[in-house]
């Protein structure tokens, strides 16, 4: 394909969160009528079922699509975010909410943070920072309402993401996008052919199935990385020295309080936990670098951290 104008076929290898949210934004900002989309995934292939936590863009994702709020929080069992709690990182017994957004209000331009910093410098009693982020402050008292479409009144400037059932957000999208000419197709790809003299996908084929021709593939599909690694040969990076933790287990449990409006990280002996409160349970996981932790230990660190019962195997 010569010309980007000539694409009439779309093939998304992979379904999970990452290809339908591909193929509800292919849906939204292509003509249906003009270019095809098709996903490919398999019932029988399980997602990493993670991800449950996100920042404050995908409100902007969204928006993008037109999607409705409280339906949207209502199909995916999805609670507010406000920020992170980090425990235990400094040290045992310490605690503090990373919040979404700033910290008091530009005076004259200057964001408020360099008066702080020029007050604490000359040696002057200054409050905590974080009194100054009303973010943090309404995380720590379990409050939230939507941003004050008023620019000068302070609540203009609420800042937040979503937790949410990644699975259940799959299924809403597939929804939406199948709504808007979105084509699945139930299988899973055995062969990638690739065009030998381009060095192009230019097609897959399914187990006991047909073959799908396109003219751009997007691969969704996750670790195994069918086309850009199996078949076009791109490797993963080792970012093994910035990022040592390279094992996760995860698991849901019940929930046995109300969700609180952020994400807790807690620091672990070779890693940290994670715990997400949605509608329905708290999902919940332990990062670990395996050089420094085995599995069986992780696991039972993972275990022995729960709120209430697991509601499902690890």
């Amino acid at each position: 394909m010569s010309d980007f104008r000539e694409l009439k076929k779309i093939v998304i290898v992979g379904g999970g969160t990452a290809g339908w949210m591909a193929a509800a934004t292919l849906s939204h900002l292509l003509d249906a009528k003009r270019i095809s989309v098709t996903l490919i995934e398999s019932e029988t292939i399980g997602t990493v079922g993670v991800g449950e936590a996100t920042i404050p863009p995908i409100l902007l994702f969204n928006q993008m699509l037109g999607i409705d709020e409280a339906t949207f929080l209502k199909a995916t069992n999805g609670t507010i975010k406000l920020g992170i709690e980090f425990r235990d990182w400094l040290r045992k017994g310490h605690s503090y909410i990373h919040p979404f957004g700033d910290f008091g209000r530009e005076i004259e331009t200057i964001p408020m943070h360099h008066f702080w910093l020029r007050q604490k410098a000359a040696g002057l009693e200054v409050p905590d920072l974080f009194e100054f982020s009303l973010m943090a402050q309404a995380a720590k008292k379990g409050r939230f309402m939507p941003p004050d479409g008023d620019k000068r009144s302070v609540l203009s400037d609420v800042h937040y993401a979503y937790q949410f059932d990644a699975g259940l957000y799959a299924k809403y999208l597939r929804q939406y996008a199948e709504e808007r000419g979105v084509r699945r197709i139930e299988g899973v790809v055995s062969d990638v052919a690739v065009n030998g003299e381009n060095g192009h996908i230019q097609s897959v084929r399914l187990t006991d199935g047909p073959e799908i021709d396109g003219e751009l593939f997007i691969d969704c599909s996750g670790f195994r990385g069918l086309l850009i690694g199996q078949a076009l040969g791109v490797g993963y990076k080792d970012w093994s020295d910035w990022l040592p933790c390279n094992r996760a287990v995860a698991i849901p449990c019940e929930k046995v309080e109300e969700p609180i409006p952020y994400t807790r990280a807690t620091a672990r002996d070779a890693g940290w936990q994670w715990r997400i409160p949605l509608q329905h349970r708290t999902g919940n996981g332990h990062v670990y670098c395996a050089d420094f932790m085995d599995d069986q230990t992780a696991l039972d660190t993972l275990l022995q951290n729960l709120d209430g019962a697991p509601l499902a195997d690890p």
